[in-house]
C-alpha cells in the first residue's frame, strides 16, 4: 500500500505533535497541576507547534493571510481539545485510569478529527 505524502507528513507531524502534547501533559502533572490545567496547557503549546508544521510541510499552505488560517486551525482544534478534556477528566479524574495511558488513546482521536478538519476546512486547496 501506497501512501501520499500529504499522508506521511501529517503522520510525521502529527506523532510529533502527539510527542509535545504527552511531554507537556506529563511535566505539567509533575508540578501538580490539574489534570484539566494539564491538558488545557500541553493543548495550547501542542496547537501552536501543529499549526506552523501543518502549515509549512504537511498541506504546502502558501495562503498569506495567516491570521485567517491560524483562526481556522485554532477554531477546530477548540474542538478537537474540547473532546481531549472530557477523555482526560472522564478517564482519568472520574474513572482513575492512568493519564499516560489514557493520553496517548486520546491523542489517536484527536489526531483523526484534527486532519479531516485540516485537509477539509482550513488548509484546502483551490482548484
Amino acid at each position: 500500500m501506497k501512501i501520499s505524502r500529504e499522508i506521511f507528513f501529517y503522520l510525521l507531524f502529527g506523532g510529533l505533535t502527539t510527542i509535545v502534547n504527552i511531554v507537556a501533559f506529563y511535566l505539567f502533572t509533575r508540578f501538580s497541576l490539574s489534570t484539566a490545567v494539564s491538558t488545557v496547557l500541553a493543548w495550547i503549546i501542542s496547537v501552536i507547534f501543529a499549526f506552523f508544521t501543518n502549515k509549512i510541510f504537511v498541506f504546502k499552505s502558501n495562503n498569506k493571510n495567516y491570521l485567517k488560517e491560524m483562526v481556522a486551525f485554532f477554531g477546530c482544534r477548540l474542538f478537537s481539545g474540547i473532546v481531549d478534556l472530557v477523555i482526560m477528566v472522564v478517564f482519568v479524574d472520574l474513572l482513575h485510569f492512568n493519564s499516560i495511558v489514557i493520553k496517548i488513546l486520546s491523542n489517536v482521536v484527536v489526531v483523526i478529527l484534527n486532519y479531516f478538519f485540516s485537509k477539509f476546512f482550513i488548509f484546502k486547496t483551490k482548484n
